[in-house]
């Protein structure tokens, strides 16, 4: 969430299509550091420095398995790798304390859809998402959308609790603030990316030719509107060959 006293927050009083103007500001207020983070993610680099789990793991599976751009014709070319992959986070997270036998106590089913499941946490602070990766050919796409979306879209970060198994599937377990509030708008969202250089290729999927980025399912309940702000709450990015 953007606390109120951050100057991000002061900068988005505003009505309608005005919306816009969060992300002028958001952009205008990265650092020389994230930036560099998003072009290392999508040139197949390394993170460095002081990094969270998420970035440890993405780190790891670059060493082992390498970096490539999303080629969607060769999904099922890279199940060999997926499956690899598999049992490399099922050994490294039991390893490292990162195995859930079971999801957080008390943790409520919310709802699902093609990408997780959905629990709301025991305190109603947070919600937890189970994801098997299944709409990425290997693990490390999965990884690295999570990254981007934590580095674009800073209120509603993306934190890894670990993994579990279910019915025989790896699901990596992530926790994000719990936010409520309306469904956003279409045409606030595509005039949202629009504007910063994300264009519809069709139904709710964009592109940023510059980035080499693509956005896919964006559509209203992956959106949130609350006090005139956006929250991306469920984000599919991909590394494409520009």
């Amino acid at each position: 969430m953007v606390p109120s006293t951050s100057p991000l927050f002061k900068s988005v009083i505003f009505r309608g299509f005005l919306l816009l103007h969060l992300f002028i500001n958001f952009v205008k207020m990265i650092s020389d550091e994230i930036r560099e983070k998003l072009q290392n993610i999508i040139g197949g680099e390394l993170q460095k420095g002081q990094i969270d789990t998420c970035a440890t793991i993405r780190n790891l599976l670059c060493k082992g398995f390498g970096a490539s751009p999303t080629v969607k014709s060769e999904f099922e070319g890279r199940a060999v790798i997926k499956e690899k992959q598999v049992s490399f986070l099922k050994f490294h997270a039991q390893k490292e304390a990162l195995w859930l036998e079971s999801l957080p106590s008390g943790s409520q089913y919310l709802t699902e859809g093609g990408e997780s499941k959905v629990y709301l946490s025991v305190d109603g602070r947070n919600v937890i998402k189970i994801n098997d990766a299944g709409y990425y050919a290997t693990w490390t796409e999965y990884f690295d959308s999570l990254l981007l979306h934590n580095l674009l879209f800073p209120n509603t970060v993306y934190s890894l609790l670990g993994f579990t198994e279910l019915d025989e599937k790896l699901f990596a377990v992530v926790q994000q603030t719990f936010v409520e509030g309306e469904q956003a708008a279409l045409n606030h969202i595509e005039g949202f990316l629009n504007f910063n250089g994300f264009t519809k290729t069709r139904r709710q999927d964009y592109y940023n030719r510059e980035l080499g980025l693509a956005l896919e399912d964006m559509h209203d309940e992956n959106v949130i509107a609350k006090a005139d702000v956006l929250f991306f709450i469920d984000t599919v990015f991909y590394v494409m060959k520009k």
